[in-house]
Order: C-alpha cells, then sequence, then structure tokens
C-alpha cells in the first residue's frame, strides 16, 4: 500500500521488504507462493527469525517483545510479510493469547509464557467452539470447578484449529452455572499433555485435517493458569475477538492472492488474447480491487483508534472488517479457480511430477482446496450473521 504513506512510512515499507526477502529462506517463500503447503517447520522457522529481529510481536508491550509503532507501521509490517510469502506468526500465539495474557495476566503468568509465545516454543490452539456453542459462544457448556489449587475441567471443544501440533490451549470454560451465561466464564490455560486431554482429527472437503474435536475428561488443571479473574473470561474473549477481527480481515493475504489471479490471468490465453485483458474478466478483478482497498482503508481507521478505545473494548466496526474480509477472501479464491479452468481440478499433494502425469499449470496446486478451505472465512471468528447484529446494534443502534 502506498496510499497517502509518508516518507517515512515508504522507507519503513522498504525496510520490511528487504528483510522478508533476504532473511526468511527462500525455499518456504518459493514454495509457499507456488500455493505449496505450509508446514509445522515452516511456521516455526519463520517466526523464530522474526522474533530474533524482534520482529515477531511488534504489537504487543515493548517489555515482552513488541514495537513501538504506529498502526500503519504494523499493517505495513503485515503485508510486505505476506507479499513476500511468509509464514505470518502463529495467530493463537502472536494475535490472540499473547495480548491477552499480556494485559490481563498476572506477572507470573506473563514472565512464564509470554517470551516462549513470542518465540514458538509453546504452540498454543484456540479452545473457544463447542459442539452446540459456535457463533453463540457464551452457551459454552464445558465446566471448571474448583478443587483446592486445581480446577477439573470436562466437556468438549470443536474446530480446534491445528491442535494436533498445540503444546497448550487457551479456553473457555463455564466456572458458575449458576451467573448469566456470559458472566459465569473464566480464561483457562491447560497443557495438552494433561492426562485426560485428547484431540481427535476432523477431515475437511478439501482432504486435510486442519480442524480437531479436544475433550476434557477430570482434566486437573493448576488454578495459578487461570488469566485475570475468575468468571471474567467472557471480557478477555471480546478483547481476544476484537483484536482478531481486526487481523481476520486478511488484507495482505487477499492482495498477494490477486497478485497471483493477475500473473495467471496474463498467462492464460482466452479467445487468442490474454484472460487478464478481457473486459468481462478485468471488470472481476478491478471490482475485488477497489473494494480491498476501501476494506484497507478502513483497517487502518479501526488500528488508529485502538489505543483511545483501551483494553477490553474492541471496536464494532472490526465487525464490519471481518464481514467484508470474509466475502473478499472467498471472491479472491473463486476468481483464482475460474482463471484455471480444468487446469485447477487437477489437484495433488505436490508439486513434484510422477511419471506419466502433466506438469500441472501455476497454481493449480492449491487453487481449489483453498477454494473448499475459506468457505469457513463467513463462519470462524463470529459468523456473517453475527457480525451483522453486531453492527445492527452496536453501530446502526437498531
Amino acid at each position: 500500500m502506498d496510499i497517502a504513506l509518508s516518507k517515512q512510512e515508504r522507507a519503513f515499507a522498504e525496510r520490511m521488504r528487504t528483510f522478508f526477502s533476504t532473511e526468511i529462506p527462500a525455499e518456504i517463500r518459493d514454495r509457499l507462493g507456488r500455493g505449496g503447503h505450509t508446514t509445522r517447520e515452516d511456521i516455526v522457522t519463520s517466526q523464530r527469525i522474526m522474533n530474533e529481529h524482534g520482529l515477531a510481536v511488534p504489537h504487543w508491550p515493548v517489555e515482552w517483545g513488541g514495537q513501538d509503532w504506529t498502526p500503519v507501521q504494523r499493517h505495513l509490517w503485515s503485508e510486505e510479510m505476506l507479499l513476500a510469502h511468509v509464514p505470518p506468526p502463529l495467530a493463537f500465539n502472536s494475535a490472540m493469547v499473547g495480548p491477552v495474557i499480556a494485559t490481563f495476566g498476572s506477572e507470573d503468568l506473563k514472565a512464564r509464557f509470554l517470551p516462549k509465545t513470542a518465540n514458538l516454543d509453546i504452540w498454543w490452539c484456540q479452545g473457544f467452539s463447542e459442539p452446540n456453542a459456535g457463533s453463540d459462544l457464551a452457551s459454552l457448556k464445558t465446566t471448571a470447578v474448583r478443587e483446592g489449587d486445581d480446577y477439573i475441567v470436562n466437556g468438549q471443544k470443536t474446530w480446534t484449529t491445528l491442535a494436533q501440533w498445540a503444546d497448550w490451549i487457551f479456553c473457555l470454560v463455564r466456572t458458575d452455572p449458576e451467573a448469566k451465561k456470559q458472566r459465569g466464564i473464566s480464561f483457562l490455560l491447560i497443557d495438552m499433555s494433561t492426562p485426560g486431554v485428547t484431540v481427535r482429527p476432523i477431515r475437511l472437503i478439501d482432504g486435510g485435517f486442519e480442524v480437531n474435536e479436544v475433550f476434557f475428561e477430570d482434566v486437573r488443571v493448576p488454578a495459578d493458569q487461570l488469566v485475570g479473574e475468575e468468571n471474567s473470561g467472557w471480557d478477555y474473549a471480546k478483547f481476544l475477538l476484537g483484536n482478531e477481527r481486526t487481523g481476520v480481515a486478511a488484507v495482505g493475504q487477499t492482495k498477494a492472492r490477486v497478485l497471483r489471479i493477475k500473473r495467471l490471468a496474463a498467462q492464460t490465453n482466452s479467445g487468442g488474447r490474454p484472460l487478464l485483458d478481457d473486459p468481462l474478466f478485468r471488470a472481476r478483478l478491478t471490482k475485488l480491487e477497489v473494494e480491498l482497498t476501501a476494506l484497507e482503508m478502513s483497517v487502518l481507521r479501526v488500528l488508529n483508534t485502538e489505543a483511545k478505545i483501551g483494553p477490553g473494548k474492541p471496536d464494532p466496526v472490526s465487525s464490519v472488517l471481518k464481514l467484508k474480509g470474509s466475502e473478499l477472501q472467498q471472491e479472491a479464491t473463486e476468481l483464482l479457480v475460474d482463471v484455471l479452468g480444468p487446469s485447477g481440478l487437477a489437484y495433488r499433494e505436490s508439486a513434484d511430477v510422477p511419471d506419466g502425469f502433466a506438469a500441472l499449470p501455476e497454481g493449480a496446486l492449491d487453487a481449489l482446496p483453498t477454494y473448499f478451505n475459506w468457505r469457513k472465512a463467513s463462519i470462524y471468528s463470529g459468523s456473517s450473521e453475527v457480525q451483522r447484529t453486531i453492527i445492527a446494534k452496536a453501530i446502526l443502534k437498531l
């Protein structure tokens, strides 16, 4: 983005661009740029390199590895990272549990968890959704009963992303069944190796095992792993989701996908000319780019109001970002499949060419699986229907 950027901001963006294109291994960036799979090792390697240079968690407090950057600088950091095809820092660590612990956790919890969270020595997953508590998250039924110095946790979480790789899970649990449902919830940190924790993968339509069910059966959790105050977890969850919805707009990711679409469309023949020159195709592409620019401007406005709003009070405009960001992410994945046409159906796990098979065109490796996978964007982190309700009540006052 270079709209209305100052000279200093352009120089900052150039420094980020240079860092990501020289410090992160080229083999990771090249593979991801071609649509290859991101591995656990890719994410760990990239985040640890960034953390070594103070760039993994720039939005955290400075004393815990953050940078005293402006919202525009944080945005440029994210955008240049994604445009360089660098795996971003694990969101569960950097954008979710890390800020919650830094804002609401005790000094002991901060010292114990924040350095390892920033360096990805601990891989976190998110234990919020349940079989009957997804969009209506406050209906969750997983319980944590205090017993001496421990909580005894029983229940089930679902759609837990990358739980198969996780060391710890941050959970919303019900600690007061008699209270109004939002008031009886607490925010608990649980070691995934604790006896009684079981992870069961869920196979998705794209063929992958990205999400899981997590079961808790009489899991004993030390009470000092409670974040903040008992029964105040809903406030911390709102704080977390506000941060998540700002980032979940995924502007940089969608922009990187648009660049791939343009490159492929320029190489694709349609009626004797490049598809990129087809007026109907260009109209679809232009509409996507214009709306993406408008979304980016809105993200920057929300980021610039963060300091005024204060912790625990997410800007309801973040729901607009989540809603529109989801739509544009899905639109971009659909456009990529349309560009590839029948070639986009030739999905296989690797770009390596087996005997008897033709080489896949660029983009075909992940186009269709990504299209299917990103149907989730309008559901996770609060469904589009929930976002519209928030917008109607909190912004439009309906």
